[in-house]
């Protein structure tokens, strides 16, 4: 009971956000809200009946590990006395914040005690929290991906798969997909990318192939298995379920991802002062791609060889551009590791490589100052 009144307690003292999102500010946008946070678009045919997701948590997913593997739980959805009570350290514990509807990005229906239909929504690897309470649990921060997540051990649980296929998913880095493995069998998995900020941005995806909603309707029907239609003659894919629960929401999915903004980054996390000579840097070695307003050159219809700026041409080969976009830079502090691909640990190893492509030929101060500008978009 000392224990509980402890983290009662504490939940009070932390009910202030660090990073408070705005409210949405009409209807669409709340409608919105509620699709990106707790819509499966009709996926737990598939995560119920083909993946047998629900038997993988019934037969041995405690918090803990659930935690462990990157799932976030949103406190202000959580039932703290109803889960202390359910034996937070074991299945029960998991299944009770399920009940609640409070593990992001997952919605389960319950018969009993057990569940008896699953599903996953876009929130899963688009949202995460502050951590407010404990590592994991907090405040939910819509559009800022979940760098914890590790999709790929987690889809290793699943009978589904094929040990061959375990095997590849067990080499994903936490954080990472790969969104074409399910078509060509092919690793090469990408960066979760943020989902704030995209309200001037034309195109979401790494390589440019269409807008936000090609993107939303591409991951829902393809990816998360929803019930719905998606068709690209460019990729090879066309896929026709009725009733389509894609199609129709895809509007007010997009007015809610346009109304998050980046995630600015906290005042004592770079230098102030380098910063503003690291701007100076930025608009003469990187602006030209980077460009100012949007910070990518794509909403003007440019793409880039990989050799051009020395990205790894693997994952564009698999698509119908061959190419990448300029990434947008937003929310950067929050979310690394950088590029497509990862291969970038740090903002300062981002420096160092275009240092080098570009022949840039910046002092190491210079470099610096460039880290701490990029640190505060």
């Amino acid at each position: 009971m000392r224990a509980l009144a402890f983290l009662v307690g504490a939940v009070v003292l932390v009910s202030c956000r660090q990073f408070p999102q705005p409210a949405p500010s009409n209807d669409l946008a709340r409608r919105g809200r509620d699709i990106f946070r707790d819509d499966t678009f009709g996926n737990e045919k598939f995560w119920t009946d083909t993946a047998r997701l629900h038997e993988v948590i019934e037969h041995g997913i405690q918090p803990l590990e659930a935690l462990g593997l990157g799932l976030k739980v949103d406190m202000d959805r959580l039932n703290l006395a109803k889960f202390a009570v359910h034996n937070p350290f074991a299945v029960n514990g998991t299944k009770e914040l399920l009940r609640e509807n409070a593990v992001v990005g997952l919605r389960a229906e319950f018969e009993g005690n057990h569940i008896k239909r699953i599903g996953i929504t876009c929130a899963l690897c688009h949202s995460t929290v502050d951590n407010a309470l404990l590592p994991g649990i907090g405040h939910r921060i819509d559009g800022a991906p979940n760098t914890d997540l590790q999709v790929g051990k987690i889809l290793a649980m699943l009978p589904v798969f094929s040990d061959a296929q375990k095997a590849v998913l067990r080499s994903w880095p936490k954080g990472t997909y790969d969104p074409r493995f399910n078509f060509d069998g092919k690793s090469t998995p990408l960066v979760l990318p943020p989902a704030h900020g995209l309200a001037d941005v034309k195109n979401e995806t790494y390589t440019a192939e269409g807008p936000i909603s090609y993107w939303n309707a591409y991951v829902a029907v393809t990816q998360m298995h929803g019930q719905g239609t998606f068709s690209d003659p460019r990729i090879g894919v066309n896929v026709v379920q009725q009733p389509d629960l894609v199609t129709p929401k895809l509007e007010a999915l997009r007015v809610y991802q346009h109304s998050l903004p980046r995630l600015a980054a906290p005042g004592a996390s770079y230098d102030h002062g380098a910063a503003r000579r690291g701007k100076a840097l930025f608009d003469a070695s990187c602006a030209r791609c980077h460009t100012e307003g949007t910070l990518t050159d794509n909403n003007a219809g440019t793409l880039h060889a990989p050799s051009e700026t020395g990205m790894d041409s693997t994952y564009a080969a698999r698509t119908s551009q061959k190419q990448y976009r300029t990434t947008p830079l937003r929310g950067l502090w929050q979310h690394a590791p950088y590029f497509h691909d990862g291969s970038a640990k740090t903002l300062g190893d981002v420096v160092s490589h275009y240092d080098r492509v570009l022949n840039l030929q910046l002092t190491r101060r210079q470099r610096k100052d460039l880290e701490q500008y990029l640190m505060s978009l």
